[in-house]
Formats: structure tokens, C-alpha cells, sequence
């Protein structure tokens, strides 16, 4: 099977899909890669320029859609009692150009106990939490669609 397109989350019929792609963060950034569905079935998915696959949307195949489906993460979900603490922790993130998944009143990274340890001493209460990791695209990054961040 071979898809050619993908359709933004929210914006194909759930009754098209027809199998399922599980993929973690690294490899959802592509134009071209061979995929394995849940049921066993193999799709390449070739596409003009790459793409930000994101939980939820479909990759059109003869017809039908192929959900993608975020692979949960080893993630480190953190929380503060002050704003002025989380834009702080915030802050230290970006200065280390980590990827950083907005969600609300919370931060989600990926694991890694010297971040942890660091966050930790900035005041924030950290989790350590398994979850699908779709982070902030970056200012930069262009050609991505926008989902809601708000879980």
C-alpha cells in the first residue's frame, strides 16, 4: 500500500479508517519511510516534501485512511504551585534546546534524570509518566499543521 497524502486530524471520517500506524516521536517527522500497520500490512509512505505526523491523522491510502497513532514515550511530566516557577523551569528548557510538549499548566519532556534533577531544584514536582510525546514544533519549523495542544 502506498500513501500519498495525509489528512490533518479531525478533518477525515473515522468510518474510512481502515488499520493503524503506531510510531514514536523520532519518526514522525518524514517524507518518505516504510511503515508497519497493526494488522501486519506494510505502507510506504511517500510524500512530495516531509511532514509532521501528528496522533490522530490519516494517511490516505486507495481510498481509505491508515491512522497514525502516537507510540507513548518514557516522559517526564513536570508541575509547579507558581507560575513565576514554571516560566522559570520553562526558561532552563529552552536554554538547553529541549523538546517540550505545552500542555496547560504543565511541561512534558522526555526522560532524563539530570533534567529531572535540575527541575527538581528549581521547585517543580515531576512525574515520571509513559505517554504519547508530541512537543512544540519550533519557530522555525514551518510546513507543519496545528493541532490543539490542550489535552
Amino acid at each position: 500500500m502506498r500513501a500519498e497524502a495525509v489528512l490533518p486530524a479531525g478533518t477525515w471520517d473515522a468510518a474510512a479508517e481502515i488499520d493503524r500506524v503506531l510510531i514514536d516521536f523520532d519518526r514522525r517527522h518524514r517524507r518518505r519511510i516504510l511503515l508497519r500497520t497493526e494488522q501486519g500490512r506494510e505502507v510506504l509512505l511517500d510524500l512530495p516534501q516531509a511532514v509532521r505526523l501528528r496522533d490522530g491523522d490519516g494517511l490516505v491510502v486507495e481510498g481509505s485512511v491508515v491512522r497514525v497513532c502516537a507510540q507513548p514515550e518514557q516522559l517526564l511530566e513536570i508541575h509547579t504551585h507558581d507560575p513565576g516557577e514554571m516560566m522559570r523551569i520553562a526558561w532552563h528548557l529552552g536554554n538547553r534546546h529541549l523538546l517540550v510538549q505545552l500542555l496547560g499548566g504543565r511541561i512534558r519532556i522526555r526522560a532524563d534524570h539530570v533534567i529531572r534533577e535540575m527541575v527538581e531544584g528549581l521547585g517543580g514536582r515531576v512525574d515520571a509518566i509513559e505517554a504519547p510525546f508530541d512537543p512544540e514544533p519550533g519557530a522555525y519549523a514551518g510546513g507543519h499543521h496545528h493541532h490543539d495542544q490542550n489535552e
